[in-house]
């Protein structure tokens, strides 16, 4: 029985992704998004405090713990991308989807590198705080395809009958 490029995309192509309809790359995608955007508010809390060094620390701890969840988040959603049929437009959305992801992630990299650089722990990096908003900028576009991905396409989603038993009204 042959199965259609649609549900090949719904099943994971090895246990590692997670089981059919509970794959864990969008789990893992939580920590960057919450760790780099945490890194924003710090960025921005550290304006406007005496002592921004606990802040401008802070954010640097934070855009590690977003590269550390990013190369994890990585690994996981290539294995659900190996899943699309080459050529389809769930194939080209997840590629762009990946390369902004890539883009970010490198930019918060760079990030980290210029602020090690700059080596003050007493002032906020300017440059720091540009490179995350511009980073953060790709990383909403991407989870933009993300969605796509999931909610349009249905990568990855469960297209199973059950799914009716949560619309019956309960007794």
């Amino acid at each position: 029985m042959t199965s259609s490029p649609r549900d090949r995309a719904k099943r994971p192509r090895t246990a590692l992704a997670g089981p059919y309809g509970h794959p864990f790359h969008p789990i893992l995608v939580t920590i960057p998004i919450g760790a780099w955007t945490a890194s924003l508010v710090f960025d921005l809390i550290a304006i406007f405090v005496d002592d921004p060094t606990p802040y401008v620390v802070g954010a640097r701890v934070l855009i590690v713990v977003g590269l550390v969840g990013a190369v994890l988040a990585a690994v996981w959603g290539f294995l659900d991308y190996l899943q699309l049929e080459r050529g389809t437009r769930a194939q080209k959305t997840g590629f762009v989807h990946m390369l902004l992801n890539l883009g970010a992630t490198v930019l918060f990299a760079v990030n980290l590198i210029v602020r090690f650089l700059v080596g003050d722990d007493d002032e906020l990096s300017v440059a720091g705080l540009i490179l995350t908003v511009i980073a953060l900028a790709a990383l909403s576009m991407s989870g933009w395809l993300g969605g796509k991905l999931a909610y349009t396409y249905g990568v990855r989603v469960a297209d199973d009958p059950r799914q009716a038993q949560g619309f019956q009204q309960s007794r």
